[in-house]
Order: C-alpha cells, then sequence, then structure tokens
C-alpha cells in the first residue's frame, strides 16, 4: 500500500507492506536509527516517537497508521550542532549510560516539558513510567529533566 507521511518536517511517499511497523519503517525504510527497538511486545519502551505530537510506542503503530500524519523522531531534536536542553540535561546530569532508553526517555521529556515547564519529580517520574531504564535507576533521568526545566534554553 502506499502512505504519504511527514518525519520530522521531511514528506515521504512510500509503498509499505500492511503489516509493517512504524519502528521498523523509520529504522528500515527512512534510516532513522535513534528510534530503538527492543522487546516486540510495547513493554521496554524503547521506540517511542510522537505521532502528530503525541508520544507512541512505534512497536505498536503499523507504519499504514501513519499515513497522512507528522512522525518525530529523536533525530529532530537538536536544532543543527545546537542540543535541545533535553539533551544537554542529560549529558549535565548523566542521565545516558548504555543509551538504549534514551532516545525514548528524551522524546517523553521533550514531550512533557512542552507541555508543564516545571513538572514535579512525581510528575516527571509518571511520564517516563511506560519507558525501562536498567541502567541509571532513573535518578538521573529525573535529574535530567529537571535540568531541561530548569535551564529552557539550555547552556550558553
Amino acid at each position: 500500500m502506499e502512505i504519504t507521511v511527514t518525519v520530522n518536517d521531511e514528506p515521504y511517499r512510500r509503498s509499505v507492506e500492511p503489516r509493517l511497523l512504524l519502528v521498523h519503517f523509520l529504522r528500515d525504510d527512512l534510516g532513522l536509527t535513534g528510534t530503538h527497538w527492543g522487546c516486540d511486545t510495547s513493554n521496554c519502551g524503547t521506540c517511542v516517537v510522537w505521532l502528530d505530537g503525541l508520544p507512541v510506542k512505534s512497536c505498536t503503530v503499523l507504519a499504514a497508521m501513519a499515513d497522512g500524519k507528522r512522525v518525530r523522531t529523536v533525530e529532530d531534536l537538536a536544532d543543527g550542532p545546537r542540543l535541545d536542553p533535553v539533551q544537554q540535561g542529560f549529558v549535565a546530569c548523566h542521565g545516558v549510560q548504555c543509551g538504549f532508553c534514551t532516545p525514548a526517555m528524551l522524546m517523553t521529556a521533550r514531550w512533557l516539558l512542552d507541555r508543564d515547564p516545571d513538572p514535579d519529580e512525581d510528575t516527571i517520574r509518571e511520564a517516563i513510567s511506560g519507558q525501562l531504564c536498567r541502567c541509571t535507576g532513573y535518578e538521573n533521568i529525573v535529574r535530567a529533566v529537571r535540568w531541561a526545566a530548569e535551564h529552557p534554553d539550555g547552556e550558553a
């Protein structure tokens, strides 16, 4: 089937199998490998992207379901060489360990901060609760999101 989808503000028209998952479309067809694929069951949450502005687990969305929609991936967070404040926070607060959950955490954190620029710890933990991190115990990730909230323009 033919789909037209806008990914990171770039329009794409592709022929896809009806059963193709969005995560595989992004990674295999478009070469956007920042979105990770982890569990095949939607439990790990490493595949979070935005679909029409909402975070979704792209392993639970068919590429065909993205037809006519906008997708945003982690590759779109930075503004050229300038990292998004969320990315800067993950660096500053050591929110990255192995890095496998990082893209999804970044996308979820950016979505949260766009809606709540000053979330408390409980709100942050609730927002990221759909993603598993096996390295950090979430402490540094929560600190990184708070850092981004306190530095909405990033570092100078």
